[in-house]
């Protein structure tokens, strides 16, 4: 029988398209389960279903928790801080969620209108070097289920590929104090090590932080922020890992949960100490652009880059844009370490902010300052930093108004300029000649895995 026969079924999420040589193909139907709050043996969730996790659930016992591509996880709304959902990859343990561009893995609300702070955040606690030993992961109770930290670099927490988060960001309060290391939110990695493969991360909406390593000495490529409420890259506690290709884009003029928000922030410890390993990450090709608008329309906004509290770093062949307090922010204990140009590097930059004066300012004594020397050393031969007066004259192609795309448009001086000769980028690396996170294949276009709304 050659015609087809198609049944519409109301109750079915998906079904598949009938053959010429059957009368009705059985649907495809995407159940939907409730994860329990423990998995302590190996555990492989089935790719035709959606899952939801009521609580706080913890991966234990050394056991991996596999995620098919396609798969969508699912939180329940909690009001309380203290309770709200988060999956936790203890040490030993694995997380395998290995999605791709047309299907990726989504982790995000059940609500019925989502919002950021729903949920909490996808954690994942190895045995990286930490300066502080070990620790627990903040925000959540103090157990053995929630510590990190030890000697193993290469420590391996699993696999993440492709991967959505969405609405997380929920434990840490609003206008927290920005003196002590975060509470857990988006994809929190503490202690975890460079066994582990994080690649084409995005988080959308949270409350929060849309990245943290505290301490450990995991590598990563292809991370998105996109409207986060806090910081979009935040580094603490030791973390000395390399990172290529990050975009942070903000649309919104404020953020309403916290008091200075930042593309990117690195901080040591909060005392500070000399402890080792130092914080320090290695940067390159990263894009951050802050929202369109005047310098006094945006509030509770900072800085593209925020570098404080003893921390080292080396950030090179990048863009920062469009934030009202700077894009290169150093403080009493980092300036003296960057200007000695032995420990932190900062280099073949193009950088901008709505305030040209302030664009490399200094955090001095609680005040932010222009700091005309900062600047000069930036801009030197040697650092060879551009001063973008106007952002538009980054010439990418689609800044603002609709879905991002910032890849260098004909004439743009991201397209040249990068530079990989330093020591810290002779491995992991991937030498390319643009600046920016965006060469001429723009890997955050519109898709399934990458979100722009």
């Amino acid at each position: 029988m050659k015609s087809k026969v198609c049944l519409l079924l109301l109750t079915v999420v998906a079904f598949a398209a009938c053959k010429k040589n059957s009368d009705i193909m059985a649907p495809v139907v995407t159940k939907i389960d409730t994860l329990s709050n423990s998995i302590t043996t190996d555990m492989t969730l089935d790719a035709n279903t959606s899952y939801v996790i009521n609580g706080q659930l913890y991966v234990t016992n050394n056991a991996t928790l596999t995620i098919p591509a396609g798969v969508t996880v699912s939180f329940v709304k909690m009001d309380e801080k203290e309770k709200k959902g988060v999956l936790v990859i203890t040490q030993g343990a694995k997380l395998i969620a290995n999605g791709t561009a047309d299907k990726p893995i989504v982790f995000t609300s059940a609500a019925g209108t989502k919002a950021p702070g729903d949920w909490g955040a996808v954690i994942l606690l190895g045995k990286a070097p930490t300066n502080t030993v070990t620790g627990n992961v903040e925000g959540l109770p103090l157990s053995d289920n929630t510590r990190y930290g030890g000697t193993t670099a290469d420590d391996n927490s699993g696999s993440l590929k492709y991967v959505r988060l969405e609405y997380c960001g929920g434990i840490n309060p609003d206008e927290e104090g920005e003196w002590q290391v975060d509470k857990a939110s988006g994809l929190c990695m503490a202690s975890v090590g460079s066994g582990t493969t994080v690649d084409n991360v995005m988080t959308v909406h949270s409350n929060d932080d849309a990245f943290q390593f505290v301490g450990g000495t995991v590598n990563a490529t292809h991370l998105i922020g996109f409207n986060n409420g806090d910081d979009d890259f935040d580094f603490d506690l030791g973390y000395q890992g390399k990172l290529q290709f990050l975009i942070s884009y903000r649309s919104g003029l404020s953020s309403s949960h916290s008091q200075r928000a930042n593309g990117f922030e690195s901080y040591n410890d909060e005392f500070p100490t000399t402890n080792a390993p130092l914080t320090r990450p290695v940067v390159a090709n990263m894009t951050i652009i802050g929202p369109a608008g005047t310098e006094t329309a945006k509030t509770s906004l900072n800085q593209g880059v925020y570098i404080r509290k003893g921390t080292r770093f080396v950030v090179e062949n990048s863009i920062i844009a469009e934030y009202p307090q700077g894009g290169l922010m150093v403080c009493n204990r980092t300036r003296p370490v960057l200007l000695t140009g032995i420990e932190s590097f900062f280099k073949y930059n193009l950088v901008n902010s709505d305030s040209a004066s302030r664009t490399f300012s200094w955090d001095k004594d609680f005040a932010v300052v222009g700091d005309p020397e900062l600047q000069q050393f930036a801009l030197n031969s040697v650092n060879n930093n551009v001063l973008i007066t106007n952002s538009a004259d980054l010439k990418l192609k689609t800044m603002y108004g609709g879905v991002p795309d910032l890849t260098p448009d004909a004439g743009s001086p991201a397209l040249t300029g990068a530079n990989f000769n330093d020591a810290d980028f002779s491995s992991f690396f991937t030498k390319v000649a643009y600046r920016g996170a965006i060469g001429a294949d723009n890997w955050a276009a519109a898709n399934n895995w990458a979100v722009w709304k």
